[in-house]
């Protein structure tokens, strides 16, 4: 599941002229602590209650003050678990989601977010996710599939999208009809297909372990 996919569509943007009374008062409809400033499509920053709530005129224009985490966002085409990771470590409720020319495009709620983990909880339940990272030059599905049926198992679903740690890599997420993967994960790497993260049977290994720790972490479990 990638970012764009979860953007919560009811929830809009503030303006550089929008008031401060007016972003606390979309705040507490909204039941969030962030919102985004948006300027033409631009993604400026987020105004936070935390600084709001400090100040004596409501009436003063978002445009007079310093937005935060300006630098804080995904594009459209992440992973979920980069959403997640992003909310985690800058402990923020929203997730501000740009595309390719990074335009805003929309946000993700840290409840957004938890969804998808419960849904993809749900898929580990009845059988096994596994994430590939590779250069984009080597991707071939066909390849991949043929290695992967000739364990005897089959791909459900597969989707393609960018390396955020190397631009000249892809990730590849595939759902698998099976709980055991050993075999195929041995067939997969003599090929040279190296395994960033794998569910099996509701158990996260690898590196989305360190994802889940953290997510666990923020709530407090």
């Amino acid at each position: 599941m990638i970012a764009e996919e979860l953007i919560n569509q009811m929830i809009p943007p503030l303006k550089l002229y929008d008031t401060v009374e007016k972003a606390l008062r979309w705040m507490d409809e909204f039941r969030v602590n962030e919102l985004p400033v948006v300027s033409n499509r631009k993604y400026m920053g987020l105004a936070t209650e935390q600084t709001l709530i400090e100040l004596l005129d409501r009436a003063q224009p978002l445009k007079e003050l310093e937005l935060e985490y300006k630098d804080v966002h995904v594009q459209g085409q992440q992973h979920f678990y980069d959403v997640m990771e992003a909310a985690i470590k800058n402990k923020i409720q929203v997730v501000p989601v740009l595309d390719e020319e990074q335009d805003y495009i929309g946000i993700i709620t840290i409840n957004d977010t938890l969804a998808a983990f419960g849904q993809m909880s749900a898929l580990q339940g009845q059988g096994s996710i596994l994430v590939l990272s590779m250069p984009e030059r080597d991707y071939s599905l066909s390849q991949i599939s043929r290695l992967i049926e000739e364990e005897g198992t089959k791909i459900l679903s597969a989707y393609v999208s960018p390396d955020e740690l190397d631009p000249f890599k892809i990730k590849l997420t595939l759902k698998l009809n099976t709980t055991d993967m050993s075999r195929i994960i041995a067939t997969l790497e003599r090929f040279e297909y190296r395994i960033t993260a794998q569910f099996n049977d509701g158990t996260e290994q690898d590196i989305g372990r360190d994802r889940l720790d953290m997510l666990f972490k923020y709530l407090d479990i």
